[in-house]
């Protein structure tokens, strides 16, 4: 599955999943990291336990089972690098405390329509 595809595939999910504020970050060219950057929050430590698990169980069924995972089972922040594109999982207190659309400039144009 190519970035762009997984990326879909992320934005879709996260949208099903009824995520809020769902911001999208190109990576491409400012870090080596990865292509595209996810954020997203859930209503609740257990909506973003919940998000989580539904998208490592996506990338497990489009042969990314590796997927490296942080923050589980706390899920305050709960990170997904997929590779090309990293995932971000929030409550809404942490994602305001840490701002990472901040960190790497976004502007309202990068969020998306579901935001």
């Amino acid at each position: 599955m190519d970035a762009a595809a997984l990326e879909a595939a992320i934005l879709a999910r996260l949208d099903d999943d009824k995520a809020q504020e769902i911001v999208l970050i190109d990576l491409k060219g400012k870090s080596p990291m990865a292509d595209t950057m996810i954020v997203a929050s859930g209503r609740s430590q257990r909506h973003v336990g919940a998000l989580a698990d539904h998208l490592l169980r996506l990338l497990k069924e489009h042969g990314l089972g590796k997927a490296k995972v942080e923050g589980l089972p706390h899920c305050d922040w709960v990170l997904i690098d997929a590779g090309d594109v990293i995932v971000h999982l929030f409550r809404p207190e942490v994602r305001t405390f840490y701002n990472i659309e901040k960190i790497w400039s976004v502007d309202s144009a990068h969020r998306t329509q579901s935001a």
